[in-house]
């Protein structure tokens, strides 16, 4: 149970981090990643059908979601499309394009095909039959998510990173120091969907299976996971920020396992998970605006230092 929590919570939580990306660092309401998750599976299932070894599927798998990352990027800079339509456009486009990729099938099984986790898996049953596969796989993207916040944070303590956070917080700061802001937003949404589609090989992966519907309802809960992170960790350091994403992304996979192993207690079934996102997002918003309410009120009514005007003696 465990061991399936946390593998879902980091493979999940690799998507979060592009979502991070492009609605906190940039604010760009981007719903490409329903589109690139799935994506990612699609490419990795063709690549793997036709001789490509895992590696260089994966490395082809994060190109595909540059290239969904830059098509919303132009469709936004030069139609002038607003950005959430901008993303609903690419993403409905996805959906035929990922069955082009597959050859016009809407799923492709890994039953008899090698991947990273059954190459895992095999070397787990012969090397250490007394442990569960899962912890080796386990292992694998504790490794591989460790190595990527890493490089995200790098990134992000550069010049460009630090400017790419100015753009979402001051685009005119941005512009008045000379630098293009439609490129520097280009490169943090499709940096996003890259990470949203690796993230969609691996869950193809570890379900066994690629399918073009695996991204519905993937953007709902990355925010879900985002938000339940900052609740959890609040810090204005980017390395805490991206730990906050993979803790809030790991607890969020906890609480739909709880549900659809207990909800029958109180009646819920599967077919709530969906409702039960959309209300956690709906509580989020709820606590996040009684908490600034509340701080505001305080910050009014703390009583004035002493000593800071003199009378007349």
């Amino acid at each position: 149970m465990i061991h399936s929590i946390l593998i879902e919570g980091l493979i999940y939580g690799i998507m979060v981090l592009g979502v991070f990306a492009s609605f906190r660092i940039l604010n760009f309401c981007d719903m490409t990643v329903d589109g690139s998750f799935p994506m990612g599976g699609c490419i990795f299932a063709a690549c793997l059908i036709h001789g490509i070894s895992p590696a260089a599927a994966l490395v082809i798998a994060f190109t595909g979601g540059l290239a969904a990352g830059l098509c919303t990027t132009l469709i936004y800079t030069r139609l002038r499309v607003p950005d959430l339509l901008a993303g609903i456009l690419t993403m409905t486009m996805l959906y035929s394009i990922n069955l082009r990729i597959m050859s016009n099938r809407a799923n492709v099984s890994f039953l008899r095909i090698n991947t990273t986790f059954s190459r895992i898996t095999t070397w787990m049953g012969q090397n250490l039959p007394a442990v569960s596969p899962e912890w080796g796989i386990l292992a694998f993207l504790i490794i591989f998510v460790i190595v990527l916040k890493g490089l995200l944070d790098l990134f992000f303590h550069t010049d460009m990173g630090l400017t790419m956070g100015a753009l979402g917080a001051n685009e005119q700061m941005v512009v008045s120091q000379g630098v293009n802001p439609q490129i520097l937003r280009g490169i943090g949404v499709c940096v996003g969907n890259g990470l949203a589609s690796v993230a969609g090989a691996f869950a193809s992966m570890y379900n066994g299976f690629a399918d073009v519907g695996s991204g519905t309802g993937v953007i709902v809960s990355g925010l879900a996971s985002l938000m339940l992170g900052e609740f959890i960790l609040r810090s204005n350091r980017i390395s805490i920020q991206t730990l906050r994403v993979l803790i809030g992304s790991i607890v969020y996979r906890a609480l739909m396992f709880f549900g659809r192993s207990y909800g029958y207690k109180i009646g819920l079934t599967s077919n709530d998970l969906k409702l039960i996102t959309g209300l956690l997002i709906i509580l989020c918003l709820i606590i996040s605006n009684f908490q600034g309410h509340t701080n505001l009120k305080q910050h009014f009514l703390r009583p004035a230092k002493s000593g800071t005007a003199g009378g007349a003696k």
